[in-house]
């Protein structure tokens, strides 16, 4: 439930020039450690300073796919309580805010039912579906090839002013980063007023497959991965350690086993160039949040505006390929990163997207408020959750949170403010219960220091050897009791040691956690 702890006391009426602007920055299957500030080879400046300046959190976590992240981002709720993608019997941060007086506004990769301007936000562009050919979402363009699609005829569609556009066709010289920054920033001047704090909701759709970016892009980072993806996680891990984000005795776990050795890959020009094509993509993500934090200095608002950047999932190991003939980074490449490269982006962790262990749920989050982190560059500790950011949203716009929709009940709240950990007050090591569900296998709970989870074999497919559509690798025993590892998350972040048939009485204690709140979320919808 949301557990609030508020600056200022109930009732206080604020200025605007008290209630904070809200901007928050989402990347799309970014590794926990692809960031420079995070032990990352990619050049990162601006998010760099973001969290030189403000706070980065090590035990953040996220859903393990993109629309759960989505749903529980703009809702504070699990997204079984609102029928997943559908937003069911709930309210939007845009909406609470919005009736708060902010200005609701966004850019990006919505991925959920509907348009953004049905729940909130004031003023939208971008991609209404999970993702797209980076240069051209839409049909041939004259004097270009066609472009890389999943599949025959896929036109994702885009909102575009007041209109759903499909196929969307922009002209020459489009990239879904760049286009979604400069609507971000044209509707920030449109309704520049200082009478009405905003919230801005930019989700980039990168570095999500297909891998594309500029030329000049590419070529910064071609060669920078020759020494290959064993020799480069040992580095990353290093830095981290300096760093001080992974405890210092920390072990790297063995390479993923659906992954070759370095040393045995054929043709390693063609592999780095995937991996600088990813670094592309996630270095140009970086310099347009740049312009967007330049536009705050700008305009007088950094004091006062909370900047939250994460990512919706761990990076991903799927196999997408469509032109397996074309290089990637192109507009008529459809090509993937893969998961050996995907194994690197996750170090130290485990697994990938869609995985509940470590490496498909925990992100990087920085946040960066000057007015309330007043010592920059804090490592956290704390826990936190994607359900948080709406409880975070509500606490520090002193927004109220309605008990319904029309004569609908709705549910209260299950996220924290981050609050107490931003201001580094007492509260934000508070333990905690948090669960996690994609599909009836997916599962996993976190009690303090505990954490049960679905075993790695029971409902995955492995992309890397199954092609694209994968294949089920086990079939899974009818008791789906019998399918949980558990681990000490405090002494093992990596999930290396398994203590279920150690500790049978914490299993039991943590499934029957479990499936009671799996009993209420079902109850709920």
């Amino acid at each position: 439930m949301m557990a609030v702890a508020c600056l200022w006391l109930p009732g206080m009426s604020l200025s605007a020039a008290e209630r904070p602007n809200i901007l928050l920055i989402v990347a799309d299957d970014l590794g926990y450690s692809d960031l420079g500030c995070y032990g990352g080879e990619i050049a990162t400046p601006n998010l760099d300073r973001l969290a030189r300046q403000g706070l980065r959190f090590t035990q953040f976590y996220n859903n393990a796919i993109c629309t759960g992240t989505r749903a529980s981002l703009v809702t504070g709720l699990y997204p079984r309580q609102v029928g997943l993608t559908r937003l069911q019997r709930c309210v939007t941060s845009a909406e609470v805010l919005r009736a708060a007086g902010y200005r609701t506004l966004m850019a990006g990769k919505w991925h959920l039912a509907g348009d953004p301007r049905q729940r909130g936000f004031q003023k939208y562009f971008g991609l209404l579906t999970g993702c797209c050919n980076q240069f051209n979402p839409g049909a041939r363009r004259p004097g270009e090839p066609e472009p890389g699609k999943k599949f025959v005829g896929d036109n994702q569609p885009f909102a575009v002013a007041d209109r759903v556009v499909k196929p969307y066709t922009p002209s020459r010289g489009f990239y879904t980063t760049d286009a979604f920054t400069d609507s971000a920033l044209r509707f920030l001047g449109e309704s520049d007023t200082q009478d009405q704090p905003f919230f801005l909701y930019v989700a980039y759709t990168v570095p999500h497959y297909p891998l594309h970016a500029p030329p000049e892009d590419i070529a910064r980072y071609r060669g920078k991965f020759l020494s290959g993806w064993d020799e480069l996680r040992k580095k990353r891990l290093e830095r981290m350690k300096r760093l001080g984000l992974v405890d210092g005795n920390l072990e790297l776990p063995p390479r993923n086993r659906h992954a070759p050795a370095w040393d045995d890959v054929d043709d390693k020009n063609a592999w780095d160039l995937k991996m600088a094509v990813y670094a592309a993509m996630v270095d140009r993500m970086d310099r347009n949040i740049g312009r967007l934090l330049g536009r705050l200095r700008s305009t007088g608002q950094e004091e006062n505006t909370l900047v939250l950047f994460f990512s919706d999932n761990g990076p991903s190991d799927e196999d997408r390929t469509s032109t397996p003939e074309i290089p990637p980074g192109p507009v008529e490449s459809y090509r993937t990163v893969d998961l050996p490269w995907a194994n690197l982006s996750n170090t130290p962790f485990r697994h990938f997207k869609r995985w509940n262990h470590e490496g498909g749920i925990s992100t990087p989050l920085i946040a960066r408020w000057p007015r309330v982190i007043k010592t920059g560059g804090r490592i956290t500790a704390g826990v936190g959750h994607v359900i948080d950011v709406m409880a975070t949203c509500v606490d520090i716009a002193a927004a109220t949170y309605p008990k319904t929709v029309g004569e609908q009940k709705i549910p209260p709240l299950e996220g924290r403010s981050l609050l107490p950990i931003l201001s580094g007050k007492a509260g934000g090591d508070q333990p905690r219960t948090l669960y996690w569900n994609q599909r009836a296998l997916w599962r996993a709970v976190r009690r303090g220091r505990w954490k049960l989870v679905s075993p790695d074999h029971t409902y995955q497919y492995n992309p890397w050897r199954a092609g694209r559509k994968g294949r089920i690798l086990r079939k899974p025993p009818a008791d789906l009791d019998q399918l949980w590892e558990l681990y000490d998350v405090q002494a093992d972040r990596t999930e290396m040691n398994n203590l279920a048939s150690k500790h049978p009485e914490r299993v039991r204690e943590l499934a029957d956690l479990y499936a009671a709140w799996d009993r209420r979320v079902t109850a709920s919808r």
